[in-house]
């Protein structure tokens, strides 16, 4: 019987050792890094709402602005079409303001944060010129 007895090249051994080990100093490592993004990814979710909210209220803002200045240049209440104008939730939201022939609506968008939305409010004016 002829057996051929095959030898690892030296240090092949321990080469392999090095390597489960580096391995289980590793396990769980995929775990952590997921737990430290979560908030992140989270906090950029907010932020990027936020944003669109933001521009929401603008939107929003230059329709109510653009309708308070028909309204004025129609001869009927500016300030009570451009409420008129915005959707329900803006109602402690809004205020309005007429200068003559000038309409200025300021929006505050909805937001979990009052704060925040204090600094993301938006303002918007529209003219009116009357027809007579």
């Amino acid at each position: 019987m002829n057996r051929t007895v095959e030898r690892c090249p030296a240090g092949a051994g321990s080469d392999r050792l090095r390597a489960a080990r580096r391995w289980a100093r590793e396990d769980g490592q995929a775990t952590i890094e997921l737990v430290a993004a979560v908030p992140v990814l989270l906090l950029a979710a907010v932020i990027s709402l936020q944003l669109l909210a933001a521009g929401y209220a603008l939107t929003l803002a230059d329709g109510a602005a653009e309708a308070g200045a028909l309204a004025l240049a129609e001869g009927g209440s500016a300030a009570e079409a451009a409420r008129d104008a915005l959707p329900g939730w803006a109602e402690d939201d809004v205020s309005v303001e007429v200068e003559g022939e000038r309409v200025s609506v300021r929006l505050r968008p909805p937001s979990p944060f009052g704060a925040v939305a204090d600094h993301l409010a938006v303002t918007s004016t529209a003219g009116a010129r009357s027809a007579k």
